[in-house]
């Protein structure tokens, strides 16, 4: 049984024993950069991928890490040993580097020595009617941000965005949102990136959106098999011709969605469970992670 655990700069504890400076940037102004994986029989899932995002994320905010990739990895090796994970359970693994602690100024002054958390815990238990019929989803009132305002490509400690446009969602009775841009074109979903298949082909957003590295390598995947999948622009309008949809991250891997509910009101119906498309994605994707794990025994935390 995996034990919650947090590592905040070296101290490991029970993970509701934990706490940080109250004039810490990622908590006063979500200064903050971060990525979360998964583990497979104690393999960490892309896990060079992962820190290569961070690391751009940094870079997007002029952000110093002060800590090596090799001190960071020894850290969450530590953390997940303290959280008791073993080859026969999968966890959660999120890791947070925020730019310190600094005075109470938007500005962040040269020299501060970068922070860093680390949350281990059992993976999110989703619902199984979400891969049994898939979610139902709602397009928001809420725009995503401009990325010439907030680049999507910075996955950073403020979510303040997707969250309005998720709560406005469930608050329709949805289970998760698909959110517009300004000019009425689909990023993403609150915290994946969302498929589509019109008028027989495959596609996800281009633009707008978070590189998510499931996205990357279910296109690799499916490239593998023969598999045709793009990235395009995909407008509102376009969706009234959608046979299929669904979402992938780290933790959902594929989940289909049942339904999305339009501005207007108007609900689009799917196939229950994914249709074709999507169940041949899962299975495909189903078999590269299987690969990618037998061949990377040697990443193994525990």
């Amino acid at each position: 049984m995996i034990v919650p655990t947090a590592n905040v700069d070296g101290r490991i504890s029970p993970i509701d024993q934990a706490s940080i400076p109250i004039l810490d940037r990622g908590f006063l102004y979500g200064d903050s950069v971060y990525e979360v994986f998964r583990t497979y029989h104690g393999v960490p899932l892309f896990l060079e991928d992962h820190f290569e995002r961070l690391e751009n994320s940094a870079r997007l905010i002029s952000m110093d890490i002060s800590q090596t990739r090799e001190a960071l990895l020894e850290e969450i090796r530590r953390t997940v040993v303290a959280a008791s994970v073993t080859t026969q359970t999968n966890a959660y693994v999120r890791y947070q580097i925020t730019r310190g602690v600094g005075a109470v100024d938007l500005y962040p002054g040269p020299g501060l020595q970068t922070s860093y958390v680390i949350i281990v815990k059992a993976l999110p238990t989703w619902k199984q009617s979400f891969y049994q019929r898939g979610m139902d989803m709602a397009i928001p009132k809420v725009r995503r941000n401009p990325i010439n305002s907030l680049d999507p490509n910075i996955k950073g400690g403020n979510y303040l965005n997707n969250i309005m446009a998720l709560t406005e969602a469930r608050q329709q009775g949805a289970d998760d949102c698909v959110i517009l841009n300004r000019e009425g074109f689909v990023t993403e979903a609150s915290n994946s990136n969302v498929w589509f298949v019109i008028r027989g082909q495959l596609v996800t957003p281009q633009s707008g959106n978070l590189k998510g590295l499931t996205k990357k390598h279910v296109h690799r995947a499916l490239k593998a098999v023969g598999i045709a999948s793009s990235e395009t622009d995909v407008h509102a309008n376009e969706l009234l011709d959608a046979s299929e949809c669904f979402v992938t991250s780290a933790t959902r891997e594929v989940m289909p969605c049942a339904s999305l509910t339009l501005l207007d009101g108007e609900r689009l119906e799917f196939p229950p469970g994914g249709g074709e498309i999507c169940r041949k994605v899962q299975a495909v994707f189903s078999s590269y992670i299987a690969d990618y794990i037998e061949n990377h025994t040697h990443d193994t935390l525990v």
